[in-house]
């Protein structure tokens, strides 16, 4: 056996000891809680930012990124396909009143645009007696 090879064997009692965990572990998130504190350090938001910050944004970042894959991944089985593309975020995004209000102002690429023809453009539903009387009050 070499020295100097594989992990350290942990002393019972010195401090440091055990594995370590991670912030996003702690928090119970997927999103990387350590990045997100130091973009913020970084950003110059303030001179100081609590890490209660960083675990609350990467909680909301977390949140919102769920839901738009949820509904997206809805989209995608709804079109029978494995793969979500961006034309499923389109139609997620766009059909929830929230998440479009959210999205105004942001151009999802390959998206494409929501299905809509204008109620003006559909062929009436025609009863005979109405039509005719329409026609006669304009011809005059």
């Amino acid at each position: 056996r070499m020295s100097g090879c594989g992990k350290k064997q942990a002393v019972a009692g010195s401090p440091g000891s055990g594995a370590k965990k991670s912030k996003s572990s702690k928090a119970g998130l997927q999103f990387p809680v350590a990045r997100v504190h130091r973009l913020l350090r970084r950003g110059k938001y303030a001179e100081r930012i609590r890490s209660a910050a960083a675990i609350c944004l990467a909680a909301v970042m977390e949140y919102m990124a769920a839901e738009v894959l949820e509904l997206a991944g809805n989209a995608a089985r709804q079109d029978r396909k494995m793969k979500i593309l961006p034309r499923h975020i389109q139609l997620a995004v766009r059909s929830d009143d929230e998440l479009n209000k959210l999205f105004a102002c942001v151009t999802i690429p390959q998206g494409g645009v929501m299905a809509n023809i204008l109620s003006q453009l559909l062929p009436k539903k025609s009863s005979g007696s109405v039509a005719s009387s329409q026609e006669y009050s304009g011809s005059q």
